[in-house]
């Protein structure tokens, strides 16, 4: 049986962690660790099964793939660790990937160690159409997203620029770039535009937009793909986690899909 070991307790860590504990995921949870012990503590109490709560460098030695749910500096202090040792690496952060040395490096390191590194598609739908697209010639990607003031409150864009995000009274477009600056700005909030860079024609090719919107209810985001195969739009309104509004549900269940992929004998999409 898989053995996996999840960073980051968190709303997506303990949603991955819940899906292992019922059986959803035909897997074993061994490991968890978040820099906060009180969301370790929380998260453990809910569970039945209980994994130890261990520092990443025990954590990395008994999973077979470990989870990081944590943020772009978690995917950049460990990600090599584990993969140097022969680890399998899911990474939720995709964002810290917009480096492109340390891109190079997980690469070549996931090479020499025969292991795998799964980016899940995130709170979008569409990357298996961009994939497929991406094997011919791709003119243009478009990511516009809309959230609400709470779900955009704390990113360095917002802080930097000193902007109120409950000072807008209707949809605004805040921030316009490419997929780079746009994970740079906003690294809690569009790590889709990481994902969609990476399966599709880079990160300065990518066109990204972020709204804010006080009358949104749900985190929208809209991807137009124009290019030899001819074109497609995805729009999915997403309800963000009841735990953290800057993220979707989708996110943490697309992982636990990925999880599910990984385990099961039949494979289904792109």
């Amino acid at each position: 049986m898989l053995k996996i070991g999840v960073i980051g307790c968190g709303a997506i860590g303990a949603q991955i962690c819940k899906a292992i504990d019922t059986g959803s995921i035909s897997a074993q949870l061994v490991a968890i660790y978040d820099r906060s012990g009180e969301h370790g503590e929380s998260l453990l109490r809910s569970l039945k099964n209980k994994p130890i709560m261990s520092l990443p460098a025990e954590l990395i030695s008994k999973a077979d793939i470990v989870v990081e749910c944590a943020s772009q500096a978690a995917v950049r202090e460990l990600g090599l660790s584990v993969l140097e040792e022969g680890k399998d690496l899911m990474i939720m952060s995709a964002g810290a990937l917009m480096d492109q040395e340390l891109l190079g490096q997980f690469i070549q390191v996931a090479r020499k160690n025969d292991c795998r590194m799964y980016i899940p598609s995130g709170a979008i739908a569409g990357i298996d159409g961009l994939k497929s697209a991406s094997m011919a010639r791709i003119d243009r990607v478009v990511l516009s997203t809309v959230k609400s003031p709470g779900g955009l409150s704390g990113a360095p864009f917002i802080i930097e620029n000193n902007i109120d995000p409950g000072s807008f009274h209707e949809k605004t477009l805040i921030f316009e770039g490419n997929a780079r600056e746009a994970v740079r700005a906003f690294p809690a909030n569009v790590n889709v535009a990481a994902s969609l860079s990476l399966a599709g024609i880079g990160a300065e090719k990518t066109h990204v937009k972020i709204f804010v919107d006080p009358g949104a209810l749900r985190n929208i985001h809209e991807i137009t793909v124009i290019g030899e195969f001819g074109t497609f739009t995805s729009r999915i309104e997403n309800i963000p986690s009841p735990d953290n509004p800057r993220t979707s549900l989708l996110a943490a269940l697309s992982a636990i899909a990925t999880l599910k992929k990984i385990t099961e004998p039949l494979q289904l999409g792109t």
